[in-house]
């Protein structure tokens, strides 16, 4: 069984050590990438469980993805998924704040996405997500409902490691209210709008 969910890591391992019990085999695989890189055959896949299982797999898994990472025992590629959304909570509201404050002291927007994103700001949720907020385009790539979600679980683990992570929760915060406004059925780049943009 290959779960592709985003889900906490300590179910992960209930589910790997059920299935050993059954004498079935299981990975945690979570995916990163968006709808895009679902469509595009083009996701980050990121593999817990036996490296023997993983390697069973690999060809089925590289028939959905690019970059395919074995991450280590179950659980580990949920752990590793928490990672990748603790690091895009961060660079999300990172690229609204810098729009606002461009907007705010009179530069172009667009102007200044184009050259902030060559250099060392450059980042995925930059290049793309940033210039669809700048178009009001809040169609989801991912939604905020999901994105909430998956913060959720991340500070609940780290929360459960004695981790701090104040910018998750900060961000979790901001996203949580967009979604008491109705708005979780948007896309990531809504953030914006908590900015009153």
């Amino acid at each position: 069984m290959i779960d592709m969910t985003t889900t906490s890591p300590r179910l992960a391992v209930r589910i790997y050590e059920e299935a050993k019990n059954a004498g079935l085999h299981a990975l945690d695989a979570p995916v990163t990438g968006g709808d895009k890189g679902a469509k595009d055959g083009t996701l980050t896949i990121l593999a817990g469980g036996d490296r023997e299982d993983f390697d069973a797999c690999l060809s089925i898994l590289q028939a959905m993805g690019k970059n395919i990472d074995y991450e280590g025992k179950a659980g580990n590629g949920q752990h590793t998924k928490m990672c990748n959304q603790i690091a895009v909570a961060g660079a999300l509201a990172g690229a609204c704040e810098a729009m606002v404050y461009a907007k705010n002291v009179g530069l172009d927007v667009d102007t200044m996405l184009k050259s902030i994103s060559t250099g060392a700001a450059s980042s995925v949720q930059m290049n793309n997500v940033a210039s669809r907020a700048l178009q009001d385009d809040y169609r989801p790539g991912f939604f905020i409902k999901h994105f909430i979600k998956d913060m959720n679980l991340a500070d609940e683990e780290a929360r459960a490691a004695d981790t701090e992570l104040k910018v998750l929760e900060d961000v979790l915060s901001m996203y949580k209210e967009l979604e008491q406004e109705g708005m979780e059925e948007l896309g990531t780049q809504a953030l914006i709008k908590y900015y009153n943009w």
